[in-house]
């Protein structure tokens, strides 16, 4: 595993490229926009890993629920792997709880599963590979 994106939650999306186009000295290598999550999505390229920003395109996504709770912010930590379906089970067995144990298509040309909060000391751990 190694740590693939961190995501940000953000009320803007404009804005927040604006500043951390700034603060990395570089543009977004790609905007995305996941309709299924009710996302549009900002990616950075920090070295190994990346940034990704994620801002509500509609009032009822998960985005938009966390933001109205906390705030804007960290919203989860992505591990990047080699075999998604491996992970599942290999975690289930281990005692995590998973969101949803189906991966589903994720930005950035993913596969993504997400682990519950609950089970990983209050963060959202997001599991994610590549397409095939």
């Amino acid at each position: 595993m190694k740590i693939e994106h961190l995501g940000i939650a953000v009320k803007s999306l404009g804005l927040s490229d604006d500043l951390f186009s700034k603060l990395l000295g570089k543009p977004s290598y790609k905007q995305e926009r996941v309709e299924r999550e009710g996302v549009v999505t900002s990616f950075y390229q920090v070295s190994d890993s990346k940034i990704e920003l994620l801002e509500a395109s509609k009032e009822e996504s998960p985005i938009s629920k966390f933001i109205e709770k906390k705030g804007e912010g960290i919203h989860h930590i992505a591990f990047g792997v080699d075999d998604i379906f491996f992970e599942i089970q290999r975690l289930k067995k281990e005692g995590f709880q998973f969101i949803s144990e189906e991966p589903k298509d994720g930005a950035d040309n993913k596969i993504v599963v997400f682990l519950h909060p609950k089970s990983t000391n209050g963060v959202l751990v997001e599991l994610c590979q590549e397409k095939p």
